[in-house]
């Protein structure tokens, strides 16, 4: 079964075709990278750019894979995404045990939550139930008692920049088989097989935003979407030096570090300043520009988990870093001092194939919206529609224990 991921983010938009052989084992094949110029903060602020930009990143993957794609798992990011925790209730006939029915009915009356006409319900992930006031059950299928509840995570997504991103992807000739929130890929992509039994911070620190979720034993319990990411350190650098934005880039992702003591104290860089002149900054003083901004947002990653769930320090085991612009030189270290807590980068695992390219904390999110569509049923084949986006893109210019685990997440999506 041949799977597509698309993430599409504010500075870049990647394809990762996986296949998955039926002993389980996901197979990377193809991968696609391109600059994306048509998103502001994970939002699309220019249709035209941005299908252009995922028809190149699809044929790039394609022409690797050797196949084509007619359909992918979409990532869904952005500020315009909320999350809540719900309350779901049932009640159980006496003398009868739960049934599957019962568990669906009380999720169900957790998935009425009154968001905002705006919003869209993509997901509502159950976190534990309880039977009869027992609480920490996992699956009360079977189990005796007269009052089945359940704590379900909600996420929900706006109407209008979720129509606007289906529209870029339908115009490149793609359909849609789901929608995933990035915050949830970002954790199937990295989360390693122990700390589906932690308490994990993700942080996904992408170019325009900065995805925030923590799993509980593997599943979702809180997520949020924060309005900074590399971008704004880049443009820290570019503001405080009088430097064009792509200069701040460069200099940035080839001598920044996130704290001062681990840049060469003897080393002097030469920079490209506005207007052609060219100036001389220290190294360790271009950390002393970037470090503040990573700390604003840890700090207000810290913020988000404090108000949702309770003391970081307390709800949470691990924090794990991902997204481009956790390569940063010593983002981890920041992290670790900041929250007090072990911390690591994250990137994909428990893949074949392409591993030298997709294995980095920049691939995380596509990777895991691969994993995401190897739980989803597979389809037949649509020939007719599938020759008709074929035609429509050229108009515009291809481990078993892991998916067991993942199964398990995802079990109680619908």
């Amino acid at each position: 079964m041949i799977i597509a991921g698309l993430d599409v983010g504010t500075s870049k938009v990647t394809t990762v075709i996986g296949e998955l052989a039926p002993d389980g084992v996901l197979d990377i094949i193809g991968e696609g990278t391109v600059p994306s110029q048509g998103l502001k903060r994970g939002v699309v602020v220019n249709l035209e750019r941005t299908t252009e930009a995922i028809r190149q990143s699809l044929h790039q993957a394609e022409r690797v894979a050797g196949v084509a794609v007619e359909r992918v798992v979409l990532g869904v990011g952005g500020p315009h995404l909320k999350s809540v925790t719900s309350h779901g209730l049932a009640a159980i006939r006496r003398g009868q045990s739960i049934a599957q029915a019962d568990v669906e009915r009380a999720i169900e009356q957790a998935k009425a939550y009154p968001f905002d006409a705006e919003l869209e319900l993509l997901h509502a992930l159950p976190l534990e139930f309880k039977v009869d006031g027992q609480e920490g059950i996992r699956d009360p299928v079977g189990m005796a008692g007269v009052r089945l509840e359940v704590d379900v995570h909600l996420v929900a997504a706006g109407r209008g920049p979720l129509a606007n991103l289906r529209r870029a992807v339908e115009d490149a000739g793609l359909a849609v088989d789901a929608l995933v929130a990035q915050t949830l890929a970002s954790g199937l992509g990295t989360l390693l097989p122990e700390e589906e039994q932690m308490n994990v911070l993700v942080l996904d620190v992408g170019g325009g935003t900065t995805d925030v979720a923590v799993f509980r034993e593997g599943r979702l319990a809180h997520s949020a979407v924060l309005p900074l990411g590399g971008d704004h350190v880049t443009q820290d650098i570019a503001q405080l030096l009088k430097l064009p934005f792509e200069e701040a880039e460069r200099v940035k992702k080839k001598y920044g570090a996130a704290l001062p003591e681990l840049a060469d104290p003897e080393l002097v860089l030469e920079i490209n300043q506005e207007g052609g002149s060219l100036g001389e900054v220290p190294a360790p003083e271009l950390a002393r520009i970037i470090r503040p901004r990573l700390r604003e947002i840890l700090h207000l990653a810290r913020q988000s988990v404090d108000e949702a769930l309770g003391p970081l320090e307390v709800r949470v085991n691990r924090v794990v870093l991902t997204g481009g612009s956790a390569l940063l030189r010593g983002f981890d270290l920041l992290a670790r001092q900041q929250y007090g807590l072990p911390v690591r980068l994250g990137k994909p695992h428990g893949i074949s194939g392409l591993t030298d390219v997709v294995a980095t904390p920049a691939h995380a999110t596509a990777v895991g919206l691969v994993r995401y569509g190897a739980t989803l049923p597979a389809r037949a084949p649509e020939a007719r529609r599938g020759r008709e986006r074929k035609e429509k893109r050229e108009e515009g210019t291809r481990g078993e224990g892991i998916w067991a685990r993942i199964k398990e997440i995802l079990s109680n999506l619908f």
